[in-house]
C-alpha cells in the first residue's frame, strides 16, 4: 500500500463481508480465509480519528498562510493504530471518488490519499524519496534532497493529494542530526503541500518528537489521538466486552454459542491486556484452529491454547492453580 496502485487495489477492494442470515454455507477454504483476513472492529479510535480527520480536512481546506493542523495517532503496539489509519483512509478515498468521478475515457483517477512508512534509520533523503515512490516521481541518484523534494510537492499538488498519512513515526529521533533534518522535511512538505497530516507510532509521546523546539512546534500543531488498550469499563459502559461481543458475532463457526467469548471478558481483557489487535489476533486464531479441527466453537480450554504474539504473552502471567 506505499505505492499508488497498491493503495488503490485496498481502498477500492470490498472488505470481507460476515455471514449473513439466509446466505448459503460457505466451504471451509472460504471461511478459514474469512477468518485470516476478517472484518475491522470499530473500535471507539476509529470513530474518534474519523470524525477528527474529517473535521481538521475541512478547517484546513482554505488555509493558505500556515500549515494546516495534524493528528498523531499513538498507543502501544498491538492497539490498532496502522488499522485506525488505514481504514480513515480507505473512507477518505472512497468518498472522494464518489464526489469526484473521473471524466468518461480519462486516463487520470484522483489520488486524494497518500500513504508512507518511515523506514528504518530514515535519512531526510531516504523518506522523501519514499513520498516520491509512492506516486512513481522518478528519482535518480544523482538528485539532490531539494530536487526530489520539489519534485513530490509539484507532483502530489497536481495530483490533488488531500490526506497525507505517514506510519512508524517513532522511528524519527530528532535529537540526532539525521533525525532533525527528516523531521524539518516533514515541517517542509506540510507547509508547501495542501494537505492534511495524520502521523502514526508507538507511545508517540514517549520519544523525543515532542522535546524540543522541533518537538513543540509538532505538538503545537497536532491534535493527539490515542489508539490505548480498552478499558474494561468506561463509566456505565464496557468498551473491550462491546468489542469482543461485536468480534464474535462477525465469526463464522457452525457450532458456536453467542455469548461465550463476552462471558470471558475479564480473561480476554488481562489476556491481551485490552490491546485490540491482540484480541482480534486470539480469537481469529481459535476460530481457525476450530474449523480445522472440527469442533467448530470457541471455548476457553481452546483460547488458552492459542500462543499470543510476544508483547502479549510477556504481559500475561497466568496464575497457578493449587
Amino acid at each position: 500500500m506505499t505505492t499508488w496502485q497498491g493503495w488503490q487495489r485496498f481502498a477500492t477492494t470490498d472488505p470481507v463481508a460476515p455471514p449473513q442470515p439466509g446466505d448459503p454455507p460457505r466451504s471451509t477454504e472460504e471461511r478459514l480465509a474469512y477468518h485470516s483476513s476478517f472484518v475491522t472492529i470499530r473500535t471507539p479510535a476509529i470513530h474518534t480519528l474519523t470524525t477528527q480527520v474529517r473535521t481538521l480536512m475541512i478547517l484546513g481546506r482554505h488555509q493558505q498562510n500556515t500549515a494546516r493542523p495534524s493528528l498523531i495517532v499513538t498507543g502501544p503496539a498491538a492497539a490498532g493504530k496502522t488499522t485506525a489509519l488505514l481504514n480513515v483512509g480507505r473512507t477518505c478515498h472512497l468518498a472522494h471518488t464518489r464526489k469526484n468521478p473521473a471524466p468518461p475515457g480519462s486516463a487520470h483517477t484522483a489520488v486524494p490519499v497518500a500513504y508512507v512508512l518511515v523506514p528504518p534509520g530514515a535519512t531526510a533523503k531516504t523518506l522523501v524519496t519514499e513520498f516520491a515512490r509512492y506516486l512513481g516521481i522518478p528519482v535518480t541518484a544523482r538528485m539532490t534532497q531539494t530536487q526530489i523534494t520539489d519534485a513530490v510537492c509539484h507532483t502530489y499538488t497536481q495530483a490533488g493529494v488531500q490526506l497525507v498519512m505517514i506510519d512508524e513515526i517513532h522511528r524519527l529521533n530528532p535529537r540526532t542530526t539525521t533525525g532533525a533534518q527528516t523531521a524539518d522535511l516533514l515541517k517542509d512538505l506540510s507547509e508547501r503541500l495542501p494537505a492534511t497530516f495524520v502521523y502514526a507510532g508507538i507511545n508517540v509521546t514517549d520519544t523525543p518528537l515532542f522535546s524540543g523546539t522541533r518537538g513543540a512546534q509538532l505538538a503545537g500543531r497536532a491534535t493527539l489521538v490515542d489508539c490505548g488498550p480498552l478499558p474494561a469499563r468506561h463509566g456505565t459502559r464496557q468498551p473491550f466486552r462491546d468489542a469482543i461481543t461485536d468480534i464474535e458475532n462477525n465469526l463464522d463457526l457452525q457450532q458456536h454459542k453467542a455469548g461465550t467469548l463476552p462471558a470471558h471478558a475479564p480473561y480476554l481483557h488481562q489476556r491481551t491486556a485490552g490491546r485490540i489487535g491482540s484480541l482480534t489476533r486470539l480469537i481469529r486464531q481459535a476460530a481457525i484452529t476450530a474449523i480445522c479441527d472440527g469442533t467448530e466453537r470457541i471455548t476457553k480450554t481452546a483460547l488458552d491454547a492459542v500462543r499470543l504474539d510476544h508483547l502479549a504473552e510477556t504481559h500475561h502471567r497466568p496464575h497457578r492453580r493449587r
